[in-house]
């Protein structure tokens, strides 16, 4: 089974292929802006350097949310673009469980696991896993004052949005995984979800109503 995965919910911009859970290969990029340029053209040369074809491919995987709305659209749009040009099947994994899929276990030991993502806003996407990863909240936005207040620790913290959060929990680890969602883990993800029948539609997970900027009255 070949899966094609890709994330562009946070800063970066992650593209994988995995044939039978093997990783094939890999691209990340920094991407503050232009994802929606940058995107498409990296998965076409993913696939050109392993020698794969479309029809060659079983499943596509792309995270949800939460995450920033313009890197959110992309990637959904990318998603629901390819399905509808190949037949493809889609299947749709949670940001945070994507961060929290890369913590080594030894870091999550006897921790609370806190994903945390910035939505470039006053508040926080964060969602809460035990050592094992298993949810222990759904997704939520709040502020970081009441993140302390909601989960007191012992904490481990992974996600862009830890920087933010760290000061006001001196007590708490940052994870050495990366702050952004590695596309190789959404590809395992969505196979797992696949395979087991709890596939998650592309459909963005926002948990708060984007910004807009009204015109001014003439």
């Amino acid at each position: 089974m070949h899966v094609l995965a890709f994330d562009c919910a946070t800063q970066g911009c992650s593209v994988a292929v995995t044939r039978q859970g093997r990783l094939l290969g890999r691209r990340q990029v920094n991407a503050e802006r232009g994802q929606s340029e940058i995107l498409l053209p990296m998965i076409a040369a993913l696939m050109a350097e392993n020698g794969l074809d479309w029809t060659e491919l079983s499943l596509i995987g792309v995270t949800i949310g939460p995450g920033r709305f313009t890197g959110l659209r992309i990637g959904l749009a990318a998603a629901r673009g390819l399905a509808l040009a190949t037949g493809l099947p889609v299947s749709g994994v949670g940001t945070a469980e994507a961060l929290a899929q890369a913590v080594p276990a030894a870091e999550r030991q006897s921790r609370t696991l806190l994903a945390v993502i910035d939505g470039k806003r006053a508040d926080l996407f964060v969602q809460a896993f035990d050592e094992s990863l298993r949810p222990l909240a759904p997704p939520a936005a709040m502020m970081a004052e009441a993140v302390v207040e909601r989960w007191p620790g012992p904490l481990l913290l992974v996600g862009d949005g830890a920087e933010r959060l760290a000061p006001l929990l001196p007590q708490a680890l940052r994870s050495t995984a990366s702050c952004w969602p590695d596309a190789a883990l959404v590809a395992e993800l969505a196979e797992a979800r696949w395979v087991e029948g709890r596939t998650l539609a592309p459909q963005p997970l926002y948990l708060r109503p984007a910004d807009v900027t009204l015109p001014a009255a003439r």
